[in-house]
């Protein structure tokens, strides 16, 4: 039986990919959207949507650098770090599956519009669709001029500074003890988080914060045609920009959380902060269920790792 763990993230993360990448092929294939923010409210809706349905089943991480942050920073089983990782890849991969059915006609269209050949030098213009360029091409090929608008060390910087400030809402709005946390819209909260990072930020590295949804549709759109320019338009940009990054900046982020965050939180909270944390998720990773805790437990402070999955 597949552990439902599996299931949340799988399913979590295509839905995260087919709201967000959705998006992107719709305003840049069809005009659909206009600016950035069109797109960036999808896909701050798709991400809380995701949540929402999948949270009670893993936790709903979707996202690797959430996934070793809570390993790192909170009580997320370290071995279940790398199963969680294979599930939202597949999540993703298929996302971008589903998504270049959908718009093979659209795509085929705009490439011939714009005079693209695919697997050429230029064709990261329509490859955006699925994969993640800096600086954002906006539907066109990255030009010497263009690239000058963004540097390999400046994409870097943004997402590691934006996936910390994703980290740390995720861990502030999911800690039972901020009094100010928002408990049942944590998850709307999170996806308006990724809205507002979008829009600041998309413009420049097209906003990853997750190497899930950018390496799974990235190796996609390899195998669908377009070759090796996923992996050559940003050199080695597609491990570093948005692989690296996301993961360094999320551990950053949990970090802050850690050092400045949480010890305030526990002051305010007062003496009985001090109740020992539950594991997020109990028994080998072959189960198929988180145990809850009985009726007749004493009340305990969730993880932020568990939090998520109770906002249902």
């Amino acid at each position: 039986m597949v552990p439902r763990w599996f299931i949340g993230e799988l399913f979590g993360t295509f839905l995260l990919v087919f709201f967000g990448c959705g998006s992107v092929c719709a305003a840049v294939l069809t005009g659909a959207q206009v600016g950035v923010f069109q797109v960036a409210i999808v896909w701050g809706l798709g991400i809380a949507t995701a949540i929402y349905l999948t949270g009670a089943l893993s936790g709903a991480h979707l996202n690797p650098a959430v996934t070793l942050s809570t390993a790192v920073w909170s009580d997320f089983p370290k071995k279940r770090v790398l199963p969680y990782v294979a599930a939202q890849f597949c999540g993703a991969f298929f996302g971008a599956l589903v998504l270049h059915f959908i718009f093979a006609g659209s795509l085929r269209t705009f490439e011939q519009a714009q005079g693209i050949v695919r697997g050429l030098p230029g064709s990261e213009a329509s490859a955006m669709v699925f994969g993640e360029y800096f600086p954002n091409p906006g539907g066109h090929p990255l030009t010497p001029d263009v690239r000058l608008r963004m540097s390999h060390g400046a994409a870097f910087g943004a997402e590691v500074i934006g996936t910390a400030v994703l980290l740390l809402v995720i861990f502030c709005t999911t800690d039972e003890r901020n009094k100010a946390r928002p408990q049942l819209l944590s998850a709307l909260s999170i996806g308006l988080t990724v809205t507002l990072l979008i829009s600041l930020l998309g413009p420049l590295t097209m906003a990853c914060f997750n190497p899930a949804r950018d390496f799974a549709p990235r190796l996609y759109s390899s195998l669908a045609g377009w070759g090796a320019v996923p992996f050559r338009a940003n050199g080695i940009g597609w491990l570093t920009v948005y692989v690296i990054a996301p993961l360094l900046g999320g551990l950053v982020g949990g970090a802050t959380y850690r050092l400045f965050f949480k010890p305030g939180y526990r002051a305010f909270s007062g003496p009985e902060s001090d109740v020992p944390l539950k594991p997020p998720i109990s028994g080998p990773p072959g189960d198929t269920c988180p145990v809850e805790s009985t009726a007749a437990e004493p009340p305990k402070r969730r993880s932020p790792s568990q939090l998520v999955a109770r906002i249902q």
